[in-house]
């Protein structure tokens, strides 16, 4: 039986998750409301202009569809507005229409109602074929039907919903700032979430910590939330620029933020399947490299960086030399690799490809930036310069940090030239490591069909591979 004060605790722990689920719980609420008051008060105001228009100056008594087209045709996103108001306010018009016409020949009733909404939506669908207006010329019709006008309201209700619909498609092009705004600071908070998923695998690997990387790969796997907003965000900064004529100014800055999103979405790919393999390393007791950590702790330094750089609004172009470095930094293999710390160097290198373009870089720019991988001749590897990564296995007195010099690099390089081979220039099958300055411009790597620029790999299960950019 537990002890009473073990009860207490687990008490306690109980009443504390429940308040951290409570505010958490009202603050969504109060963020969802905060999105969408200003929809809440555009619709508001448009029905009640609506009703004005109809009821003061056309003079109708009871101009019941005016506001409820402008209401319908109003919904709750930027994205697509216009286009959306457009067609439901089609539907409602030939909705109304076709049941004010209908129920002054053959009057109301049940039978009369079946054949009224069939028709119109018959009708609708051979004029249009989309479902949305298909939709509403079947929900108005029904709505007149049912509703019998006075004998001198012919067609008011026609002029009615017409001029809610108008309402409606003028409000539409008023939009508030805050949609171009917020694609660029939730991409900041995502670059930000990416930081901290890399400096929370850099201190698991450093401490041997499993519950640690376990954390960080749960938060990564909720990183798919993050990038559905940003998509919508996106979509929605370039529906009002395209609906609104106040905002055309600021289509560069919108589709600059939009163009990131799919190497964005790529880099975190990859980020997820670099924390899963951390995290299978510490489980089955896996030494990753020093040097491999190093490489993630500054993913994460970068990172930080560029989240900075995109909260100010502009693009974290800044910060290319030292992902350059970074990237020739995982062109080296350790002289005792793994499995799990050869996959971490992999994504660490993918990853540098992605966040270049995150700068804004082309794929083909950022690939010719990125060092080639050792290239063999006709050898298995002899002749590979396993000490380049002395420092990376082990801490040295000469580096006790473990990290990879500019010296070490020349080096590497010094050690896999033709005049340092010992069996000379002419029969040399070297190892050479070449930069994008050393490669002919015209050259183009072997890539199968998976891992072609564009490419995509399957949606991943939970112990297959992440979808991600094809590894430079």
């Amino acid at each position: 039986m537990p002890h009473p004060s073990e009860l207490q605790d687990a008490l306690a722990r109980r009443t504390v998750a429940a308040g951290r689920r409570g505010r958490d719980s009202l603050a969504k609420r109060y963020r969802r409301l905060q999105e969408r008051l200003f929809f809440i008060t555009q619709i508001a105001l448009s029905a009640a202009i609506a009703w004005f228009i109809s009821r003061d100056i056309i003079g109708h008594t009871q101009p019941f569809f005016a506001p409820v087209a402008a209401v319908v045709a109003l919904g709750f996103s930027f994205g697509q507005r216009i286009e959306r108001a457009v067609q439901i306010v089609f539907g409602v018009a030939v909705g109304v229409l076709i049941g004010d016409v209908a129920v002054s020949i053959i009057g109301s009733g049940y039978w009369q109602l079946a054949l009224i909404v069939f028709s119109s939506m018959a009708i609708m669908t051979v004029v249009d074929g989309r479902v949305l207006p298909t939709t509403q010329a079947g929900l108005q019709s029904a709505m007149v039907t049912i509703l019998v006008a006075q004998p001198d309201q012919a067609l008011s209700r026609w002029i009615d919903a017409v001029v809610g619909g108008v309402v409606a498609l003028l409000a539409s092009t008023i939009t508030p700032a805050s949609p171009l705004r917020r694609p660029r600071q939730h991409t900041a908070e995502i670059v930000s979430e990416m930081s901290e998923l890399f400096a929370e695998t850099t201190a698991s690997l450093r401490e041997r910590d499993l519950a640690r990387a376990e954390r960080a790969l749960a938060r990564a796997r909720d990183s798919e939330e993050a990038l559905a907003t940003l998509e919508s965000l996106a979509d929605d900064g370039l529906s009002v620029i395209r609906s609104s004529p106040f905002r055309r100014r600021h289509l560069p800055a919108v589709q600059e933020i939009a163009d990131l999103l799919p190497p964005l979405d790529r880099a975190m790919r990859n980020l997820r399947v670099l924390v899963r393999r951390a995290t299978i390393a510490l489980r089955q007791g896996e030494v990753v490299p020093k040097g491999y950590i190093d490489m993630v702790d500054e993913l994460a330094q970068i990172t930080a960086a560029m989240a900075e750089d995109l909260q100010d609004r502009h693009l974290p172009d800044g910060h290319r030399a030292a992902m350059y470095e970074l990237g020739e930094m995982t062109t080296y293999v350790t002289s005792r690799p793994t499995l799990s710390s050869e996959v971490i160097r992999a994504q660490v290198r993918s990853i540098v490809l992605d966040l270049l373009m995150v700068t804004g870089l082309s794929f083909e720019e950022a690939f010719a930036g990125i060092p080639t991988s050792y290239t063999l001749g006709g050898d298995e590897g002899d002749y590979l310069p396993d000490f380049v990564l002395d420092g990376a296995d082990h801490d040295s007195d000469d580096d006790p940090d473990g990290s990879r010099t500019p010296e070490v690099l020349d080096r590497a390089r010094a050690s896999t030239s033709v005049r340092d081979d010992p069996r000379g220039a002419d029969e040399a099958d070297t190892t050479t490591v070449r930069t994008a300055a050393d490669r002919d411009p015209h050259e183009r790597r072997p890539l199968d069909e998976e891992h072609r620029p564009g490419a995509t790999r399957p949606p991943h299960d939970e112990d297959g591979p992440e979808r991600g950019t094809p590894e430079a």
